[in-house]
């Protein structure tokens, strides 16, 4: 009976998957993707352990000293490693607690906008920047603040007689990093919450309405409660990729004069890996915070299930 049964779950999904062929045909290119860019290097790995040498294979080459770990060892004792690792964490933990709420408060925001051709209007002119890749940005950043040339230096000069160095003071970047991340980003993740809130029962607004709420209270009863889910879900993705600090934003907006700040685990990779032919070194940096990155996930993911009985994964 069983083997009959499971005969017949077999051809109900044969059946199942021909008739939504055209589905599983649209998922092709994606799956593809995944497998060709995320999967099969995963084999690379390995090269973390090993002493990389261009004319030989995987097999071929030496394994590193000290049963393998010796990168390691040498990441854990490099001074330099631990600063970037610093700068990582912080900059991500900024992102959380700066950036994360601000598409939220623009979806709720907006979703109490009647005036239909301004909501539109609006909406476009905040989703737009997330189209500009950050080489522009970068160079709009720079043709703003700099020093000689740049037009808030400017604009200040002939108002205080005095210019600020924006571009390279620790502080004044880092604001810059969140304003320019928030500028890009936050109209693409309000369009996410606009759709969990569109999903929000309205006669749960009727019926708060016959309870005498005003908007406000809507939004603080109504709105938050029905975005919950897509809030924890987001933040869940966003804790698990603590380690990517942005590399695109700052390898296209910092320098020398902020390393001790600006200068991330991505940034330090692309250094160490590529710049200096240390592709073990390089490697080992990025297992080192694939490890970090799946342990958050998988940490936050079961703080959030115990609060609120919801999480990404199972």
């Amino acid at each position: 009976m069983n083997a009959m049964g499971n005969s017949l779950q077999k051809g109900g999904l044969r059946k199942r998957m021909w008739q939504h062929r055209y589905i599983y045909l649209m998922m092709l290119p994606g799956l593809l993707f995944l497998l060709i860019f995320s999967y099969i290097p995963i084999g690379g790995i390995v090269l973390a352990f090993k002493d990389y040498k261009f004319n030989k294979t995987f097999l071929e080459m030496p394994w590193a000293d000290m049963h393998g770990f010796a990168y390691f060892m040498e990441l854990f004792r490099d001074d330099k490693f631990w600063e970037v690792t610093r700068n990582t964490v912080l900059i991500s933990l900024g992102r959380i607690l700066i950036e994360f709420p601000v598409p939220i408060i623009l979806a709720i925001l907006m979703n109490e906008v009647r005036v239909k051709w301004f909501k539109k209007t609006v909406q476009s002119v905040l989703y737009f920047p997330y189209f500009i890749s950050w080489v522009i940005i970068g160079s709009m950043v720079f043709n703003l603040f700099s020093v000689n040339r740049g037009a808030v230096n400017t604009i200040l000069f002939q108002l205080t007689g005095e210019k600020i160095n924006f571009l390279i003071d620790d502080t004044f970047f880092i604001i810059l990093l969140f304003a320019t991340s928030i500028w890009k980003s936050a109209g693409y993740s309000m369009i996410l919450y606009m759709a969990a809130i569109t999903n929000i029962d309205v006669e749960l607004y009727d019926a708060a309405t016959i309870d005498g709420c005003n908007r406000f209270q809507k939004m603080r009863y109504v709105t938050l409660p029905g975005i919950s889910v897509m809030v924890l879900t987001m933040l869940i993705l966003a804790t698990g990729n603590i380690m990517n600090a942005g590399f695109d934003q700052i390898f296209n907006m910092y320098n020398s004069n902020v390393y001790d700040v600006a200068d991330i685990i991505d940034t330090y990779i692309y250094r160490v890996g590529l710049r200096e032919l240390n592709f073990s070194t390089g490697i080992a940096v990025g297992l080192f915070k694939s490890i970090i990155n799946f342990g958050l996930l998988m940490g936050v993911n079961m703080v959030c299930k115990r609060i609120n009985g919801t999480g990404v994964y199972m």
